[in-house]
Order: structure tokens, then C-alpha cells, then sequence
């Protein structure tokens, strides 16, 4: 699979592990809530899936041992992965990989990468050329944020 990062399109090297499912040998995410319950150690090969009811301050100190945390969208109309992104990156000083998953547009990427988010991943992988486009549509700024 293809995602953005960074700016550019790369080949992807994560999965994202449903919670019950058995972990693999790679790089995968986690929920949470299963990483909590089942005290999964953190390293390079494991991330973190944050949904928008869950709270950040919940892997605060964790963040140093996190190279990716996944911020599930489940629709394009809840925006609290903005504010997860955001605090991220600002409270906490995480540096590693924010990525956008789930269901938001191509024309948001401009505004996930204002707070924070670094990576992109669609289903659809049409969407990625758009999405790329969109993350220098303005040049004028009227707020400051995390970029």
C-alpha cells in the first residue's frame, strides 16, 4: 500500500491490527484500549491507534517509545483528531509520525498538516495524488500553528 509522508508518496510498511486479532511480526498499530489492557510494550514496531473518544494524556509518557501514533477519522465530520494532533505536537513535543487514517477528505490533508499530521492513508489509493496536491494550497496564513 501507498501512503503520504512527509510530503512525498512512499510505499507503506504498517499494518493495523484489529483488536482480538493475533499481533504479527512487523510493524503494526494497536487500539488503545488494547494496549492498555493487554500491556503491550512499546518499541519500533508497535504504534498506537487513537479514536476520537479516547484521550492523549493517556500515552503522555509513553511518547518517547512511539515512532507512529495512527489517528482514526470515522468520519470526515469529526474533527477531534485535529485537536489529538495538535496537542501531540504541542503539549507533548511528540517528533515521530502523525497519520491520518479512516474516513476524511483529500481537501482536509491541508489543514492536518497545520496541526501536526505528517502522514495520510486512504483506502482509496486515487486519492493520494489529489490529497498531495492539496497540502500547499494556500500560502498566506492568518493563524499560527504547529507548522
Amino acid at each position: 500500500m501507498k501512503i503520504i509522508k512527509d510530503k512525498q508518496i512512499i510505499d507503506d510498511s504498517w499494518t493495523h491490527t484489529a483488536d482480538g486479532d493475533s499481533l504479527p511480526s512487523g510493524k503494526t498499530t494497536v487500539s488503545l484500549a488494547r494496549w492498555k489492557d493487554e500491556n503491550i510494550a512499546l518499541n519500533d514496531n508497535i504504534g498506537i491507534r487513537l479514536s476520537p473518544a479516547d484521550h492523549v494524556d493517556d500515552i503522555a509518557g509513553n511518547l518517547d517509545k512511539l515512532s507512529l501514533i495512527a489517528l482514526d477519522f470515522p468520519a470526515f465530520t469529526d474533527g477531534r483528531g485535529f485537536s489529538h494532533a495538535r496537542l501531540l505536537r504541542s503539549r507533548y513535543g511528540f517528533t515521530g509520525e502523525i497519520r491520518a487514517i479512516g474516513s476524511y477528505m483529500a481537501d482536509q490533508v491541508f489543514y492536518l498538516s497545520r496541526v501536526g499530521v505528517n502522514a495520510f492513508q486512504f483506502d482509496d489509493i486515487k486519492q493520494l495524488d489529489t490529497a498531495l496536491s492539496t497540502i500547499g494550497d494556500f500560502t498566506v496564513k492568518y493563524q499560527n500553528s504547529t507548522d
